[in-house]
């Protein structure tokens, strides 16, 4: 196996088949949000719960779930107890999960009558009850208000899904048939895999297999600490805001970090950042632990593999009971709110590491449901995504956000959710003059307006639409973006960042409107001819280029006009 060509054969042929599991949930789910958004991920691990592969479209942020939850189902159901066929199942936040909706579904693959390798699978299934439809409790002040917590638990065997634990799901959700077909595309997705697991170990045989993993992992811990070793060397300080908690509208909080480059390791410390809160912008561990290393393997060489070598080489420190390591019950549904927050400091401390490669601070996606008032129901889970901050360099990219947690599509288009839901996708766009002004423009914020042709309710879990996205070296914020309610006579009322289960009539329209990303470097150097490419494409207006820059398109016109006759 120390072939390098067999080595990489291999390295494929797993990633492969982590691919065609999540390609097999997609395929297979009933959720529209799955369906329309690919959003499924897919990993195999060893026994010993290293992180082995993962697909390409699965998040950092569910492969790192699936990850530190193994373990966890490994200490209630030990190895030697399983038997070929059979699946399991978990959420629960605080033991490696994300929250009550995202579910983790296992699956043991045998060498020698134990087992030696797992497949998993994850998705947001449609429902498991909660303050709101599709999972989402915004207001939600500790774990029972944001749906069924489910421990370790087989889920299925060989002849078919546990009755009883059906019995449970269904029972705890407002969609229980979308619900149970989700999980039955989980169960088949970690079952393709297993068959493309043990095929490899047919015909490698186990050593073969197992020595081929290990060379995997020591080249990717090998790649990893060379490009660490990179980077300057030194502690670099940053923190971010969160805008509130929903609760306490206008109080905001913090993470802190302290990222440590010496040598060929990274330390990342997140002691002095805000304790755990009753309310839902707590993140559990694994969540955490993903936005810390997405975000410095952002500084490092793209084509490194994603695995368990990789995480050798970073350290994260996440205080217990902080808003990034919540434990009971304390709520974790709005995960995304401090996980991008610590994101977003680690960029910032590695910026000032690296001024040459620094990124402004960007817009967060905006997480939000629609709902039936009552049954039969019908959900519509979706986001949108702000601008990216200016790059050294570059501009930031447009209503694209800087993610790890979404699957391939991550926005469903308009027809198939129009086809699906009583809805109508009136517009989409982009909002001029929202990038943040400097050298280099932020990116821009986008616009999407649902007019609703039953009545419905409207939840959001939004934030960066109080405190905008700073610039750095002198660029200027980005421009908020706001969720908004657009009454039948045309008045548009503002909603908060974060409420729950906002009633809307039909004809009513609900406007999602992200928020743009931070510029870079003082607007008055922004070359004049991108200005002018900037109006012309509509990125800005004349009123943003006199206010932001300073500019008149028509004495730059003049200017070039008498310089090509001169």
């Amino acid at each position: 196996m120390n072939d390098a060509l067999t080595a990489e054969v291999l390295r494929n042929a797993l990633v492969v088949a982590a691919e065609e599991a999540s390609i097999v949930v997609v395929r297979s789910a009933y959720s529209t949000f799955i369906v329309e958004g690919s959003d499924a991920s897919a990993a195999i691990l060893d026994a010993g719960g290293r992180l082995v592969a993962q697909s390409m479209a699965t998040t950092l942020m569910n492969s790192m779930a699936l990850k530190a939850a193994l373990p966890e189902l490994l200490k209630d159901v030990p190895p030697h107890t399983m038997r070929p066929g059979e699946a399991y199942a978990l959420n629960d936040a605080y033991r490696g999960g994300v929250h009550t909706n995202d579910l983790l579904v296992y699956r043991p693959v045998f060498a020698g009558g134990v087992p030696a390798y797992f497949t998993a699978t994850m998705i947001h299934v449609s429902d498991l009850g909660g303050l709101s439809a599709g999972g989402m409790a915004p207001l939600a002040t500790d774990i029972f208000l944001e749906g069924l917590q489910l421990p370790p638990v087989r889920l299925a065997t060989r002849d078919g899904l546990e009755p009883a634990v059906e019995a449970v799901l269904r029972a705890n959700s407002r969609t229980p048939d979308k619900v149970m077909g989700d999980v039955r595309a989980l169960v088949a997705g970690t079952a393709v895999a297993a068959a493309r697991v043990a095929a490899l170990m047919a015909e490698y045989g186990v050593a073969g297999l197992a020595a081929g993993v290990e060379d995997y992992l020591d080249h990717t811990e090998t790649r990893t600490r060379a490009a660490l070793a990179e980077l300057p060397r030194g502690r670099f300080e940053a923190s971010y805001p969160i805008d509130d908690d929903g609760v306490r509208p206008g109080v905001a909080h913090h993470v802190r970090v302290a990222v440590t480059l010496g040598g060929d390791a990274a330390v990342l410390d997140f002691t002095g950042t805000g304790p755990q809160v009753p309310a839902a912008i707590n993140a559990s561990a694994s969540q955490s632990l993903a936005a810390a290393v997405f975000a410095v393997r952002c500084f490092l060489d793209p084509t490194i593999p994603m695995n368990d070598g990789c995480l050798r080489a970073i350290e994260v420190v996440l205080p217990e009971g902080s808003l990034l390591n919540a434990r009971s019950p304390y709520p974790c549904g709005g995960r995304y709110v401090p996980i991008y927050a610590a994101m977003e400091a680690v960029f910032q401390a590695m910026s000032d590491a690296m001024p040459d490669r620094a990124i402004a601070a960007s817009g967060i996606l905006q997480p939000f449901s629609i709902a039936a008032v009552g049954a039969p129901y019908w959900i519509h889970l979706s986001y949108d995504f702000g601008g990216v901050g200016a790059r050294q360099g570059l501009d930031g990219p447009d209503a694209t956000g800087v993610h790890f947690g979404i699957g391939r599509n991550s926005v469903p288009q308009a027809e198939p959710v129009e086809s699906r839901c009583p809805l109508i996708v009136e517009s989409v766009g982009t909002i001029a003059d929202s990038g943040g002004p400097g050298r280099f423009r932020g990116g821009l914020g986008s616009r999407t307006v649902y007019r609703f042709l039953a009545d419905c309710h409207v939840t959001t879990r939004g934030d960066r639409l109080r405190l905008p996205p700073p610039g750095r070296d002198g660029g200027l914020p980005g421009r908020v973006g706001g969720f908004h309610k657009r009454h039948l006579d045309g008045r548009v009322e503002r909603l908060a960042s974060k409420v729950n289960n906002v009633r809307f009539a039909a004809g009513e329209a609900f406007v999602v409107e992200t928020t743009g990303g931070g510029g870079l470097g003082p607007p008055s150097e922004r070359d004049p001819a991108a200005i002018l490419a900037d109006l012309e494409s509509g990125h800005i207006t004349p009123e943003g280029a006199a206010n932001d820059y300073g500019f008149d398109p028509r004495a730059a016109t003049r200017t070039a006009g008498s310089k090509l006759t001169g």
